[in-house]
């Protein structure tokens, strides 16, 4: 968790695509009636290694949205990308979602599921092998994703905390 922190970006005069994973209408019901609201699960990313999420929640649609996409730029991480991959494999677990993400050859294309495409493609991850292996809850699916972005490490500095050189890290 201590990763997810040092990971952190601010979202200034970052070009972000926003895309929605998820729309959910909840009712509640009252002695008038039923109350009908949305909440809205979006990620956002400018596909060069920074992406985030967010859950928005209000009566409108569009409205769930927007504020989805506010709480998404709060949640801004840089994700480390070599070659349009990722650096290592990464197995994480949030609530009953697990997921393992691998890194693939180039020309591979992302192989994940509906939410996991969904984060891997805002972050620019252009080639990775990636499995849900719990719940496909979308909103613990997005979480878990993004637990597993921000838990990896860049390989320079892998490299160096192990006293190697970095084409010792990636041929060894």
């Amino acid at each position: 968790m201590a990763n997810l922190i040092l990971n952190k970006v601010k979202a200034g005069d970052l070009e972000l695509k926003d895309k929605v994973v998820a729309i959910n209408r909840v009712v509640k019901t009252t002695k008038g009636g039923r109350a009908f609201s949305f909440s809205a699960l979006v990620v956002v990313g400018n596909e060069a290694g920074v992406v985030g999420h967010g859950l928005g929640k209000a009566k409108e649609v569009q409205e769930a949205i927007t504020k989805g996409i506010e709480d998404a730029k709060k949640n801004l991480i840089k994700v480390p990308i070599m070659h349009g991959t990722i650096p290592h494999e990464q197995l994480t677990k949030e609530g009953a979602a697990k997921v393992f993400i691998k890194p693939a050859a180039h020309g591979t294309g992302v192989i994940a599921g509906g939410s996991m495409r969904a984060v891997l493609e805002a972050a620019g991850i252009t080639d990775v092998l990636a499995k849900n292996l719990g719940s496909a809850n979308p909103t613990n699916v997005v979480k878990a994703t993004f637990k597993a972005l921000a838990s990896l490490r860049e390989p320079i500095a892998f490299a160096k905390t192990r006293n190697i050189s970095l084409k010792k890290v990636f041929n060894g």
